[in-house]
């Protein structure tokens, strides 16, 4: 009888030492924490945030009392589209890209005042506000040219309206803008014709501008002629000279009159 109380005692001796090392070891596994790489951790115990943000790394922490949260703080890129109104009220959706980064060491605040869902809160509302606002000064037609001058205001407004304490590095990419199928229609027929017209247009000043030149080429070639006869009348040497320059090397059979005697030499 005593062996098996014994035995009895033995059993849950170890079976207490055995609960009593789970213990300890589940005490000292929920005593650590992780925070892994390009992360930030919030410690929030007994329901209050720890007011600071630790490093990615290993760290100890109360068990069942505390508890850590990663907190991403890369490069954070959102691609997405929205609609809005031009000046002239058009509607443009426009396709764009944002990234940004989180403050590393504001992380807490961040957590504990905002949430993590601080995207809706802080990022979108003020982006939606902003191409609203830049968006609206332009023209639809002109606002496709001048995408570039809309983007670097795009930018200076989310730097100026989104809370530094949290957002940094903040660039913004407009990827596309669309119209509705009838307005980018209208658009490629205007454009077609603005071609068309100044095409006339060049035309017009291609044709005039020969018509000067034939003007030109004319009066020149009749004051030239107004110079020459002017001259041949006041020289009749000059006549004579010109009648050498136009002579085809023939001789004529007889001359008469004052002009100049030529002799054919080969006639009999």
């Amino acid at each position: 009888m005593n062996e098996y109380q014994n035995s009895g005692k033995k059993v849950v001796k170890w079976s207490v030492i055995t609960v009593l090392g789970l213990l300890v070891l589940g005490l000292l596994i929920s005593s650590v924490y992780t925070v892994a790489p390009g992360h930030r951790g919030v410690m929030v115990v007994l329901g209050k945030v720890v007011q600071k943000s630790l490093p990615n790394g290993v760290g100890l922490k109360v068990p069942f009392v505390s508890d850590v949260t990663d907190v991403d703080v890369r490069t954070q890129v959102i691609k997405d589209s929205t609609e809005t109104y031009t000046k002239d009220m058009q509607t443009a959706k426009i396709k764009y890209n944002i990234t940004y980064d989180l403050a590393p060491n504001s992380v807490h605040i961040l957590y504990e005042n905002i949430g993590l869902d601080y995207k809706t809160k802080l990022i979108f509302n003020h982006l939606n506000d902003v191409l609203k606002d830049v968006i609206g000064k332009w023209q639809a037609q002109d606002l496709v040219s001048n995408r570039d001058k809309a983007r670097v205001e795009i930018i200076e407004l989310l730097q100026t309206r989104l809370d530094k304490r949290f957002i940094q590095n903040v660039l913004f990419q407009l990827n596309d803008i669309d119209y509705s199928d009838k307005f980018e229609g209208a658009i490629e027929d205007k454009v077609i014709a603005e071609q068309k017209a100044q095409e006339a247009v060049n035309n017009t000043k291609r044709i005039k501008e020969e018509a000067e030149q034939k003007l030109i080429s004319a009066k020149a070639e009749a004051e030239a002629m107004e110079i020459k006869s002017e001259a041949l009348s006041k020289n009749k040497g000059l006549t004579e000279y010109e009648a050498v320059q136009k002579w085809d090397g023939k001789l004529p059979q007889y001359m008469f009159g004052n002009s100049t005697p030529f002799v054919n030499i080969g006639g009999k």
